[in-house]
């Protein structure tokens, strides 16, 4: 997830920013997977795989609200750009 985040600040644009957050938003995903899998083969117990799992889904919901911030302000830069 971090490597993600990490090339989407190196690019250019916003849209491009957020294009990546969207790619570590999808690993964030895989790794609840994983979670799941591992928790089947019993390689963690029940309060491991639910304090990890939330840790997840609470990055996941941040990266979510930071690409709703950066659309937003995408959306008031084209505005902006219109007035002048």
């Amino acid at each position: 997830m971090s490597n993600n985040i990490a090339e989407g600040f190196e690019r250019e644009t916003k849209k491009e920013l957020i294009r990546f957050l969207y790619f570590s938003k999808g690993s964030a995903g895989e790794c609840r997977n994983m979670f799941n899998f591992l928790l089947s083969l019993e390689y963690i117990n029940n309060d491991n795989y639910y304090e990890y799992k939330n840790n997840v889904l609470e990055i996941s919901k941040q990266l979510g609200n930071y690409i709703k911030y950066l659309k937003n302000l995408e959306k008031q830069d084209k505005l902006n750009q219109k007035n002048l």
